[in-house]
């Protein structure tokens, strides 16, 4: 008989991309017959994947770090910050080992080093969509890797690297494991989902018998023949996207896009080296909706961004509120080590940049809800996220999980579980999120 196999704890921080990433480590580290415990001191070493985007993530990675040492002492240490090694070993010199973003074979080879694997692997309990940090019910698709934009506000390249695509039958192939494993929404995400097959130059890869071209509208459509909902996150505005909106109005994918904005005044885009053209933006959303009158658009933006004046805000503002995005997320400029925005003259003092966030949330929290009102009345299929003893916790097309609201339907339910898909008619609505009531 051998020995107890090597326990690994783990810890996953940072964004839907850095989960993946997480899931692909874990799935290997089972692979390799190492047991995974959710307590550090049943731990005989832990691994802690990091996120370094901004100055909050990074104190928060710092922390997590600190904390599996102090309960562990063993500890490896992967993912973006991985790329900030001197920061890392300053702040905690007792770590094992560092390795960087998405360094798969790097995080292995630093567990075998420190914790050789079990000469007896279970890969005969591995599933065959490999371990998950997501419901079952949903999961992440990762269609690729690192960005080749250069916003002077982001270090994701030196984190992440240039874009790297997955081929196109990989990718379908891990889809389709996911959905045959119980799996009913793909949320499809990626530095930039626009740019997918780029680096590959739109290559033609024989899935099942067919030859396709690898981009993000063959994919989309690909994953739309599936039994599952398709979710598109993180689309960088390219003229390429206006062809997805089509498949939303025939209903092969989700009518739901989210698409990085970021501003709205041209001379902040420029500096942000970001795309510089606001009222062809409005132009492209007015056109989408005509052709899919039910999509909900989700975007982000910056206040309080270097040399941002009063009429730069004010512009975003009239952009806001003629664009009428059904969900935004909104935040106040931070310094990013490493970022070339940093030497950017004419910083916005803090102070201000509060007070521009807090005007921009309270119009935009009038939009949403009128949105939302807006779905009074209207029939739609949910799909169920949780059964409480006198309601249901549900998501519409309009809702990712985690970042959007619910559908919250009264009453107590026997014949459903989280994964069944519910048709119901909204009711009513409060500041985020929608009632409703069974068709």
């Amino acid at each position: 008989m051998s020995d107890a196999p090597p326990r690994v704890g783990f810890v996953s921080l940072g964004c839907p991309k850095n989960l993946v990433d997480s899931e692909r480590i874990l799935t290997q580290l089972r692979a390799e017959g190492y047991d995974l415990v959710a307590r550090y001191e049943e731990a005989d070493l832990v691994v802690v994947n990091t996120c370094g985007f901004i100055d909050a993530a990074v104190e928060e990675s710092l922390e997590a770090i600190g904390e599996a040492i102090d309960a562990n002492g063993r500890v490896i240490v992967t993912g973006c910050l991985g790329s900030r090694e001197d920061e890392i070993r300053a702040a905690h010199p007792q770590v094992l080992a560092v390795t960087g973003a998405h360094a798969y074979e790097a995080v292995m080879e630093a567990v075998h080093a420190h914790l050789p694997p079990s000469s007896d692997p279970h890969r005969d309990l591995l599933p065959a969509q490999g371990i998950r940090l997501t419901p079952p019910h949903y999961a992440y698709l990762k269609i690729s890797e690192g960005c080749n934009h250069r916003c002077s506000f982001c270090i994701i390249p030196s984190l992440r690297g240039d874009l790297h695509s997955r081929p196109l039958g990989e990718v379908l192939g891990e889809a389709e494991r996911l959905v045959e494993s119980g799996v009913r929404e793909l949320l499809v995400v990626s530095q930039d989902t626009s740019a997918y097959g780029l680096d590959l130059k739109y290559r033609t890869d024989i899935v099942g018998g067919r030859p396709l071209e690898t981009r993000l509208e063959v994919l989309a459509r690909e994953l739309g023949r599936l039994p599952a909902w398709t979710r598109l996150h993180y689309v960088y505005p390219y003229p390429s996207v206006d062809r997805l909106i089509p498949l939303m109005a025939e209903g092969l994918i989700l009518p739901y896009l989210d698409v990085p904005l970021q501003h709205a005044s041209e001379s902040v885009l420029r500096r942000m080296k970001r795309p510089a053209a606001s009222e062809k933006m409005l132009q492209r959303i007015r056109r989408w909706r005509e052709i899919c009158p039910g999509i909900t658009l989700r975007s982000t933006f910056i206040v309080g961004f270097p040399g941002e004046t009063e009429d730069d805000f004010d512009q975003l503002l009239d952009f806001i509120q003629e664009a009428r995005l059904d969900r935004v997320g909104c935040f106040a400029y931070s310094p990013v080590e490493g970022a070339a925005a940093n030497a950017l003259p004419d910083p916005v003092p803090e102070s201000l940049k509060q007070d521009r966030l807090a005007r921009f949330m309270e119009i935009q929290a009038e939009i949403s809800r009128d949105r939302l009102a807006g779905q009074v009345g209207r029939e739609m299929t949910v799909l169920i996220d949780a059964v409480e003893p006198q309601r249901l916790l549900a998501r519409g097309p309009g809702d990712a999980p985690e970042v959007d609201g619910q559908v919250i339907i009264d009453g107590a339910w026997e014949e459903v579980g989280p994964g069944d898909f519910v048709q119901v008619r909204v009711t009513g609505y409060d500041e985020h999120d929608l009632f409703a009531e069974p068709v």
